[in-house]
C-alpha cells in the first residue's frame, strides 16, 4: 500500500512539471531552441504561410520578417502544433501549423 502511494505521488509530481514545462515558451515535447547558426535548414514565414514541414531530428531556422528564431525538432512528440507556440512571443502572424514527419521505426 505504501509503495503504491509512493508511485502515485511521483507520478502527479511528473505531470505537474511537465505541465509547467509545456506552458513556457516552447515545449520540451516539440524539441528546443537553439542558436540561429545551427540551423541546417530556413523556412521564410510570410503572410500567406498556413504550414510548414519539418522533421524530427532537424533543425529550423525561421524568418519572420525581421524577427529570426531557429528550433531543434528533437522531442519525443511528433505530431503537428502551432509554431506559435515555440516562436517568440509575437513573432508568428495568424495560426502557422508546424507538421513534423517522424523518424521511421527501422532507423531507430
Amino acid at each position: 500500500m505504501k509503495n503504491t502511494f509512493t508511485v502515485t505521488i511521483a507520478a502527479v509530481g511528473l505531470v505537474a512539471c511537465l505541465s509547467a514545462a509545456a506552458q513556457g515558451t516552447g515545449s520540451i515535447f516539440w524539441g528546443s531552441p537553439v542558436p540561429v547558426a545551427q540551423a541546417g535548414r530556413t523556412i521564410v514565414i510570410n503572410p500567406d504561410t498556413r504550414w510548414v514541414n519539418v522533421a524530427q531530428g532537424e533543425t529550423i531556422r525561421f524568418v519572420v520578417g525581421s524577427i529570426e528564431f531557429s528550433w531543434r525538432f528533437d522531442g519525443p512528440d511528433a505530431r503537428s502544433f502551432d509554431l506559435a507556440q515555440v516562436a517568440p512571443a509575437g513573432a508568428v502572424p495568424g495560426s502557422i501549423t508546424v507538421y513534423v514527419a517522424g523518424i521511421p521505426r527501422h532507423h531507430q
